[in-house]
Parts: C-alpha cells; sequence; structure tokens
C-alpha cells in the first residue's frame, strides 16, 4: 500500500448557526491548526482529507453553511507571504 505524503489545505468555513460552527470548528481542531477566525491550516493526506469531508457532512446544512478547501501546492508553500506569525509548516510529532 501506498503512502501519500500530507498537502497543506486552508480550510475556511461560513457556519452562521452558533451550535454547529462550534462542532465544525472542534471537529477542524483536531485535524489542524487554528490560526484565524474560521479559518484552519490543515496538513492532510488524501485520506484525512476524504474522512475530514465526510465527518463535516455530518453537521453541514448545505442552504446555509459553507466549508472550502484550499490546496496550497508544494511549490507555493514556499511563496506563502505571512506577517505578524510563523509561516505554516507540517507538526511535529514526537514519540516518547
Amino acid at each position: 500500500m501506498q503512502r501519500s505524503e500530507p498537502n497543506l489545505y486552508v480550510v475556511a468555513y461560513d457556519i452562521p448557526n452558533d451550535r454547529r460552527r462550534t462542532k465544525i470548528h472542534n471537529l477542524l481542531s483536531g485535524y489542524g491548526l487554528w490560526t484565524q477566525y474560521s479559518l484552519f491550516e490543515c496538513w492532510l493526506t488524501r485520506q484525512q482529507l476524504i474522512e475530514l469531508q465526510a465527518k463535516l457532512a455530518r453537521y453541514i446544512d448545505a442552504e446555509t453553511d459553507s466549508v472550502r478547501f484550499y490546496a496550497i501546492c508544494g511549490a507555493c508553500q514556499n511563496k506563502v507571504i505571512t506577517v505578524g506569525s510563523p509561516k505554516p509548516a507540517p507538526a511535529i510529532t514526537y514519540i516518547a
């Protein structure tokens, strides 16, 4: 089985309902870094991306809610311009 390398996604959401917005925020917190209000930076493999989208579908109201995934290609990751905080970087996992 071939393992996929994680790719950087900027995940932006607009959820008018407080309860659903909190659920979406909590779900995304398990997959990435909350960088700004309603915005996460997530390093996801293809499998994680599919899993996250399936989990989000359980909470989303398609009539009023919006969640967008913006893929940042490898060549573009080094071109990210950040003012005021660190550039996005993959999470480092420590195994003790």
